[in-house]
């Protein structure tokens, strides 16, 4: 083996170093944004539980005062309220015809007495 062989397999070798390096680089970097954003998710993640559970403590002192005034609406008032931001009426006078991008005191009064 002559010397510019040699020289041509370190040239190569320092070559593929290189590229793996780079690579190497590639992934440091892609494995720092996942951390970033698994950690981001953890903190958004434990707020959301925080929250949950207040919501839950705040539910159960509610029904533990036997107060059904408090109660969230169920899922028929979900629906209604729905179609109203759909562009229906839910009043009595029209219920199902199209509103003309204005609000209906009828319909806004249904929404105050289910408060």
């Amino acid at each position: 083996m002559g010397n510019r062989e040699i020289f041509d397999q370190v040239s190569d070798m320092e070559k593929q170093i290189g590229e793996l390096y780079e690579q190497l680089g590639d992934l440091k970097k892609r494995l720092s944004d996942l951390l970033e954003e698994n950690h981001r998710l953890a903190v958004e993640n434990h707020n959301l539980r925080h929250h949950l559970d207040h919501t839950e403590a705040v539910k159960d002192k509610t029904v533990k005062k036997g107060s059904t005034k408090g109660n969230l609406p169920g899922e028929g008032y979900d629906n209604l309220a729905r179609l109203y931001e759909e562009g229906f009426h839910i009043c009595n006078l029209e219920f199902g015809s199209p509103r003309r991008n204005e609000d209906c005191i009828f319909c806004l009064d249904f929404f105050d007495k289910t408060k």
